[in-house]
């Protein structure tokens, strides 16, 4: 070593061993913002189970239907026909057999009309693949676009001699089911059963409802004269919904060696409970996106359900969520959902809003926060979802369900609660998350469905 090389002071990997190092806590990457945890209000639940009270609605079906493969030839599976408003609330059996079976396929091509508005609605159609666009004429011309039909929806099926209120036009290759009302009148002749299940469901549709489907509420209006008064009353729904607590669980376990040895200058056992904790609540936060129990993208009412006009989310698309419900407050979507928003606005020279949320500077569209969410799903095909909600008891919104109070307590509806320690000197501390969410009436949610999130 010549002179020029020799050190005149200490070297720093030597001086480290006389100090000590500035450390930070654990870090994880599974940790995120989630923004549905924070933005939810959380009504604290006593019973342990929550119960929605909600006026009397006449059943009318309006889910989907299904279907299965055999090779290029679909069929509709018989149970899920009772989605048809016609056929709501029919004992699975014979009949519904039969009426599968009777189903036509049909292919069309992007562009064909399957429907023309004024013509007699005299067959059931069921979108098996496909997107199918409804269109109406316009008051000053041109045409209006009054929905869309994908996958598993229907159309038709009201009372003989009905016509149709708009048009269905094709916007992607289809295959469609159809069911002739001749074929359904000659089912109905044979069967009882099939018979008066149309008969209710006749009786159902003069029955007095309202715009939701609601019995009606009898009321007189005007100053003029002295009529007698109609009575009335306000009947409850006999089968409310009731939203039991779920949970997210686990086990940690610290060897009392660790604990007692290592304990400087952090607790080994504390952060062992945090980033556990964190973890739990990732889990619930995907659960009440995910649950098909309780989760939200499995309890949007289908009326609430929309899709796309072009693919991509553009301001249209979010325009229709928002004018389908009072008193939004907030989107909830994919990262890359909202990377398909902003260049759909840069496309068409429009500038999203923004607003400062929790110290965060995030998207808006129309003052309404659109929160990243990564426990959205995308799609092999590059399709996703978006959400809108309306939140809280007094707006008839959706709620977070928690319980009041759980021993060991650590934080609201979170628990820990050591167990013991086994013959190995391993501590283990038991870790509970209990929540549920709940739809109070079915306008509080609202889908944007196959969004186009591929660029």
């Amino acid at each position: 070593m010549t002179e020029s090389e020799q050190r005149l002071s200490l070297d720093t990997q030597a001086a480290r061993r006389l100090a000590t190092t500035t450390k930070t806590p654990p870090q994880a990457r599974e940790i995120t913002p989630r923004w549905l945890l924070r933005m939810l209000p959380w009504v604290d639940v006593a019973a342990g189970t929550y119960r929605v009270n909600r006026r009397l609605t006449y059943p009318v079906g309006g889910g989907r239907v299904s279907f299965y493969h055999t090779g290029a030839r679909l069929q509709v599976i018989p149970p899920s026909l009772t989605e048809l408003p016609l056929l709501h609330g029919m004992a699975a059996g014979e009949e519904l057999e039969l009426l599968a079976r009777s189903f036509r396929q049909r292919e069309y091509g992007a562009g064909d009309t399957i429907a023309r508005a004024g013509r007699p609605a005299d067959e059931i159609l069921l979108i098996a693949h496909g997107k199918v666009t409804q269109f109406q004429a316009a008051g000053y011309g041109g045409r209006l676009v009054r929905g869309a039909l994908a996958d598993g929806d229907h159309a038709g099926g009201g009372l003989p001699g009905a016509t149709w209120d708009f048009t269905l036009e094709t916007s992607t290759p289809c295959t469609v089911l159809a069911l002739p009302r001749e074929e359904l009148d000659a089912l109905a002749a044979r069967s009882p059963a099939l018979r008066a299940q149309i008969e209710r469901h006749h009786d159902r549709l003069a029955r007095p409802r309202n715009k939701h489907g609601e019995a009606a509420v009898a009321i007189a209006a005007g100053h003029r004269g002295e009529h007698p008064l109609p009575g009335t009353f306000v009947d409850y729904d006999p089968g409310p919904r009731e939203y039991p607590m779920s949970l997210s669980q686990t086990v940690v376990r610290v060897h009392t060696r660790v604990a007692d040895l290592y304990n400087e200058p952090m607790d080994q056992t504390e952060q062992q409970l945090r980033l556990t904790v964190e973890a739990l609540r990732e889990s619930q936060e995907h659960e009440l996106l995910n649950n098909r129990e309780f989760g939200l993208l499995h309890n949007v009412d289908p009326r609430q359900r929309l899709y796309t006009r072009t693919g991509p989310p553009g301001p249209d698309d979010l325009d229709e969520l928002l004018c389908r419900r009072k008193k939004s407050r907030f989107f909830l979507a994919h990262p890359r959902a909202i990377a398909a928003f902003h260049r759909e606005c840069s496309a068409r020279g429009v500038y999203p809003d923004s607003v400062e949320l929790h110290g965060a500077r995030l998207t808006a569209w129309r003052g309404v926060p659109v929160l990243p969410c990564d426990k959205i799903p995308v799609t092999r095909q590059g399709t996703s979802t978006i959400l809108v909600l309306r939140t809280g008891e007094d707006d008839q919104g959706v709620v977070g369900l928690r319980p009041t109070a759980v021993p060991g307590q650590r934080e609201p509806g979170l628990s820990v609660r050591f167990t013991g320690i086994d013959a190995r000197g391993i501590a283990s501390y038991l870790v509970s998350a209990y929540y549920s969410g709940a739809v109070l009436v079915p306008d509080a949610l609202g889908a944007l469905e196959h969004v186009k999130v591929a660029g």
